[in-house]
């Protein structure tokens, strides 16, 4: 105890005595212009062919913009990377030249896959930002890398990005000796934007940021401090001149064809199998440049990835995202989005048959409407799930209205209303479970960041009203964040759309950390010691605590390369007054005082081999753990990468009965890559604690822009079951994208 006591106090003392270093330094934050920047279109004359070369003459007579500004790895200054952009437009697209100088040329580029929406922080990116409507408060980018792979995204006020959000659009790119370029082609039909008054030029927000990855340096048009990200449109600059055509019939039809092969085996004896041929599809309609209609028939998410297998030793529900593209498209929209704790609708209850990780059920149809303007978001969502033999049929709808004022501040309202139909064969009852959600973002200036939600839901068959809501303050500027965040959950509060990390519960985490950048050490890029505080005690009893621990970081650094170090203590404080049992040791109810200490390191991810792990030691409950993560991946090429990931827990005297226990998760991927557009990908996992083993290959080829053909092999075997119990599947899915 002494030992750990003394980590503690120097970990304190550590932090302690960067407060004066900080404060002596100016924050570097600026406001934004009150004159943006503006940058004069220029229609083109000929025709542009996306081929990556920019070799027409139009785009030899567009002006250059190459006023770049430097805010990684220092703010301001001279950069080592230069960048030159052009751009033009016609009747039917955008169009963004960039010629990204590298004096190593494709020798220096650093790209790990040729996978769509790319990690960011692997790769040479270059990207483009743009707020067709002049919200100040929404954004989408298009990006690339220099092979010409394409990531595109939604942003939400800084606060929020949709990944999964993708548009029909086009980029090409070259790679030379000295350095190498990237044309887009962004269709007028795939942005959203107001109408233009009696035929004249529009202006739209728009920003530029380019991440050379072998220096870590990322420059950005125009000027936006290094505290916030190039998404933060209030610092745009003023792309004016656009000649956009008037709205017109735009309508996106994607339907599908697909063929479905299971078979389920115990040992050598065949339990059962379905060969199932499946059509359906999706429509998009835009019904005026703000308004927006989606429609899905017979919905099929067979491209989707499977969620990896997680052993949880903690008392809070885990969290499992969303895959699913229908429901991924515009998630930003609803209240909750941003945060992992309380979400009202979580779209994941739909399409299950009896919550997270349970068998599909069949989406019959579905429908979406968003409109969105300068001024408020309205969206509602409506989706009728089938029954299948152990979940009856239900109905799932959602409203949303968001108000913006002000600058950068919005307060919206939110209802969501689940309806379980009656099914006399599985006993069911009719059930009705609905929720009403408020919430907002206040910026009363650059640097703050206050969000709150408050909500409240109202199920049927319990006849009770429950209660949760977040409060959120946060002070960001380039040397310091601080925040403040306390949530809670009342014991009745059912959001049978949402999702809840725990219920009769309200938690606080306040905390914060400095940034740091040693003038002197030059291969340490940032250093950000702090200090967070996670506090729980009892919603219905707020005197009964439940547990607290404290995050000390003295040591989180990113060196030059990007790799990077941390090492963490966390004392903790446990209240066990109920029945816990993780990875079924239970655990007698009793208070637990313990400290555990952890090292996590990641090398430069950008390079063709990397490595990341993690240690983590200490005492845990009465007894003490060990765990041990680490992974490795090898991309020699960009066509071609390994991946290994494995984790280790080791746990010795835990629980009532003081068992020993030790579990083995191993994850494996390979991925393979013709071009961008042709690829396969191999996962694999072995969990030792439920000796369950998966496996999923998948081919994808797009041949037509966002038009795909997938081949899926999916394999679970339970070696757990006497006999071993095996399921395997195939799919085959043909999609096809139209767009008028």
């Amino acid at each position: 105890m002494k030992t750990k006591n003394n980590c503690l106090i120097i970990g304190i003392f550590s932090f302690l005595i960067c407060i004066p270093y900080v404060k002596g330094q100016e924050s570097d934050n600026f406001p934004p212009p009150e004159n943006p920047q503006e940058i004069q279109a220029t229609k083109a004359i000929g025709t542009i062919t996306i081929d990556g070369k920019l070799s027409e003459t139009d785009w030899k007579n567009a002006p250059i913009l190459s006023s770049f500004f430097r805010i990684e790895p220092k703010q301001g200054g001279k950069y080592r990377y230069q960048t030159e952009v052009r751009l033009l437009y016609d009747n039917k697209n955008l169009y963004v030249g960039a010629f990204c100088k590298d004096s190593l040329g494709a020798k220096g580029v650093r790209v790990q896959d040729l996978r769509r929406d790319f990690s960011y922080g692997e790769n040479d990116i270059f990207a483009i930002q743009i707020d067709a409507q002049n919200t100040k408060q929404y954004a989408v980018s298009f990006q690339t890398t220099p092979y010409g792979n394409q990531r595109d995204l939604q942003n939400f006020n800084d606060d929020y990005t949709d990944n999964d959000w993708n548009a029909l659009w086009k980029v090409r790119t070259q790679r030379t000796p000295e350095g190498y370029y990237a044309e887009f082609a962004i269709p007028f039909k795939s942005l959203r934007y107001d109408k233009p008054k009696d035929g004249l030029p529009v202006n739209w927000g728009i920003t530029f940021f380019r991440l050379a990855r072998r220096d870590y340096e990322q420059t950005v048009f125009p000027e936006i401090p290094q505290a916030f990200s190039p998404y933060r449109m209030t610092y745009a600059a003023k792309l004016i001149g656009l000649e956009v055509p008037p709205p017109s019939a735009n309508i996106r039809i994607e339907p599908y064809t697909l063929y479905q092969f299971d078979e389920t085996k115990n040992g050598n004896s065949l339990e059962s199998t379905k060969n199932d041929i499946k059509v359906g599809g999706d429509v998009k309609w835009v019904v005026s440049p703000n308004s927006v209609v989606d429609l899905t028939v017979n919905t099929d998410f067979a491209q989707a990835d499977v969620d990896r297998a997680v052993n949880n030793l903690e008392r809070f529900n885990i969290f499992f995202p969303e895959r699913r593209q229908f429901f991924l498209e515009n998630s930003g929209i609803w209240a909750g989005a941003s945060n992992r704790d309380i979400i009202p609708f979580f779209s994941r209850q739909i399409g299950l048959q009896g919550g997270f990780n349970a068998a599909p059920a069949p989406i019959d149809v579905g429908a979406r409407f968003t409109n969105r303007d300068e001024k408020k978001t309205l969206a509602g969502l409506y989706v009728h799930q089938g029954n299948t033999n152990t979940s009856t049929a239900a109905h799932f709808g959602v409203f949303r209205y968001l108000q913006n004022y002000g600058k950068e501040n919005n307060l919206g309202i939110m209802v969501t209303h689940r309806l379980d139909k009656k099914n006399n064969a599985l006993s069911l009852n009719e059930n009705n479970n609905t929720t009403l959600s408020i919430d907002g973002l206040v910026r009363p200036k650059d640097e703050w960041t206050i969000s709150y939600l408050a909500s409240a839901s109202k199920d049927e068959a319990q006849n009770k009203w429950g209660y949760a809501g977040k409060l959120f303050a946060g002070y960001t500027t380039n040397k310091m964040y601080w925040g403040w965040s306390s949530n809670f959950v009342s014991k009745d509060y059912d959001p049978a759309m949402g999702f809840v990390y725990q219920k009769d519960v309200i938690q606080h985490n306040p905390g914060g950390y400095f940034i740091l950048r040693p003038k002197k050490m030059p291969w340490i890029r940032r250093w950000d010691p702090g200090l967070f505080i996670n506090y729980y005690h009892d919603f219905s009893q707020p005197g009964n605590f439940q547990q607290a621990s404290l995050y000390l970081f003295p040591i989180y650094t990113f060196f030059k390369d990007n790799s990077f170090l941390e090492y963490a203590i966390t004392p903790t404080w446990q209240n066990i007054n109920f029945d816990f049992a993780p990875l079924g040791l239970a655990i007698a109810n009793d208070r637990y005082y313990y400290t555990r200490q952890y090292i996590r390191y990641r090398s430069d991810q950008s390079k063709k081999f990397s490595l990341k792990g993690k240690f983590d030691w200490g005492k845990f409950y009465k007894g003490h753990r060990e765990t041990i993560t680490a992974g490795a991946r090898y991309a020699p090429i960009p066509h071609f990468s390994l991946s290994f990931d494995y984790e280790f827990n080791h746990l010795k005297n835990i629980g009532i009965e003081e068992k020993k226990l030790e579990t083995n998760l191993y994850t494996g991927g390979v991925r393979l890559a013709l071009n961008p557009r042709v690829q396969l990908s191999n996962f694999y996992q072995y969990n030792s604690f439920t000796d369950q083993v998966r496996w999923n290959a998948r081919f994808s080829w797009e041949y037509s822009p966002n038009s795909f053909l997938y081949l899926v092999y999916n394999n679970t075997q339970n070696n757990s079951l006497d006999p071993l119990q095996t399921n395997q599947q195939f799919i085959g899915k043909l999609t096809l994208l139209k767009q008028f």
